[in-house]
């Protein structure tokens, strides 16, 4: 249950609480792609090779994921209110010193702090709403606060490439500083406080995936420059590897892991979680290298490329009803399958049409098909992870599925990076178009791979029977019970 402060619920709360909490969940939710479409002018001012550009995206993506469950089991502990201040500070104050970054190495390291500071503040952000709005008005809230944070995702190359082609790069990171300035006071006077009775923390998983994820991304980025056998990428992989079995052991035997193994053991869990990893892991590695190639190669301004890949990660606003509908009426495995069937189709045009000199038209059905897809794909996977759990474990499986994402996103552009590096290169838009070419069939084989994990969902899934909860297991707050973009 959890416990309001003693002030009690201020009359207009619940409007303040949907401003603050929806502001901060699109600045959160933005930089996951913002940094995409400027990533041309970003290595033309720092320099850097392919793997550091890798790490503008993935240092962020990566400290996110991992710490996401982490951040919200320290809000539940020590109060969400307080701890929500505390990540905007941080993400506002790393946000300023990314802009401020005068070489490549210290931007990497300011994009991980920005991280850091997301992980803490997203999955606070709907708990401190659920605590603020009513019961009767939360469909609507949290269909506001959805609605904001797609338009995050959908809106981040094109907010990048222009604020990149008409100002500076360095602004889509200043854009966050006057925004986390006037939340911090509105999020201290407007918001309640509130904390989980019996919340525990788990610092040791945390340090076991954290460490583990960090070891195999690194590898998959210094593959090509350093060689698959040099130490540093073999110990990355074989060090890497170990600590995430490590935590998944951890995971099986602790009764206060961050992500209870005994999840999985139900098919509908693990068949969804496999397909929304590997689904991000071709979106994000392929949306890496393409807004590069429309403008390394092809030639379109930051602000051009931007405008040109919103039939991709705009489509979402508007299938997306859709797929809810038919989601209610056929089940969600048809729909998400189809969703990333399309999405490998998309990718597997763009492998075939594309070249140096091919024209937007060729490009458009590759992209209208793979938003088409990821848009059919997203709501009906977050209501198969709430579906394959007991109510009382929901709030840890969303948790779970978010990290997981992110996860994917920070692998797919590693591994996808990786074979472009291998198999051409920035030298000239033949090599580009060279590399680009299997990243974006490997990318296509991962979403089909996808779409045979969405088909081994259950008909109708079932729930694990109550007696498979440890019963020292804490009940989980609503702490992660988000829709994710």
């Amino acid at each position: 249950m959890t416990q309001q402060a003693a002030e009690g619920r201020r009359p207009g709360t619940a409007a303040w609480a949907l401003i603050i909490t929806s502001v901060a969940g699109f600045m959160a939710a933005l930089d996951n792609l913002v940094v995409t479409t400027a990533l041309p002018s970003i290595r033309k001012d720092l320099g850097g090779a392919l793997s550091d550009l890798e790490w503008t995206v993935n240092a962020y993506t990566l400290t996110f994921a991992v710490l996401l469950m982490f951040g919200a089991a320290l809000g539940d502990r020590f109060g969400r209110r307080k701890l929500f201040l505390t990540g905007l500070t941080i993400f506002t104050g790393a946000s300023a010193a990314a802009a401020l970054a005068p070489t490549i190495t210290m931007l990497i390291a300011f994009r991980a702090l920005q991280g850091v500071g997301a992980a803490i503040m997203m999955p606070l952000t709907l708990t401190l709403l659920t605590a603020a709005v009513p019961a009767e008005r939360r469909g609507a809230a949290f269909g506001i606060w959805g609605a904001v944070n797609g338009l995050a995702v959908a809106s981040g190359p094109l907010i990048g490439g222009s604020l990149t082609e008409h100002i500076s790069w360095q602004w889509i990171f200043w854009l966050n500083v006057p925004l986390g300035i006037a939340l911090i006071p509105l999020a201290r006077l407007r918001l309640n406080e509130s904390t989980a009775p019996g919340a525990r923390l788990d610092p040791r998983g945390t340090a076991l995936i954290s460490l583990g994820l960090f070891g195999v991304v690194y590898a998959l980025v210094n593959a090509t420059t350093k060689g698959w056998t040099s130490g540093p990428v073999l110990g990355g992989l074989i060090g890497g590897a170990a600590l995430v079995a490590a935590f998944i052991r951890h995971g099986a035997t602790s009764p206060n892991a961050m992500l209870p193994m005994r999840l999985f053991r139900s098919r509908g869990f693990s068949a969804i979680n496999a397909a929304s990893m590997l689904m991000f892991t071709g979106m994000f590695g392929s949306i890496f290298l393409l807004s590069q190639f429309l403008q390394n190669v092809v030639g379109y301004s930051p602000t051009e490329a931007g405008l040109r890949m919103l039939p991709w990660t705009g489509m979402p606003m508007i299938v997306a009803p859709i797929a809810g509908i038919l989601s209610d009426r056929i089940g969600g495995r048809p729909v998400v399958a189809a969703g990333l069937a399309l999405q490998a189709i998309g990718l597997g045009w763009f492998a075939t049409i594309i070249s140096p000199d091919v024209s937007y038209l060729a490009q458009l059905p590759a992209l209208i098909i793979s938003g088409a897809g990821m848009a059919l794909f997203v709501a009906p996977a977050t209501a198969l992870v709430m579906g394959s759990v007991r109510g009382a474990e929901q709030g840890i499986a969303s948790g779970a599925n978010n990290a997981l994402r992110e996860v994917g996103g920070a692998l797919g552009i590693a591994v996808l990076g990786s074979i472009f590096s291998a198999q051409g290169g920035y030298g000239s838009a033949d090599a580009f178009v060279n590399g680009l070419t299997p990243a974006l069939w490997v990318g296509a084989a991962v979403l089909g791979v996808a779409t045979v994990a969405a088909l081994l969902l259950p008909r109708r899934p079932s729930p694990p029977s109550l007696d498979s909860t440890p019963s020292s297991s804490p009940s989980p707050s609503p702490r992660d019970l988000q829709p994710t973009a």
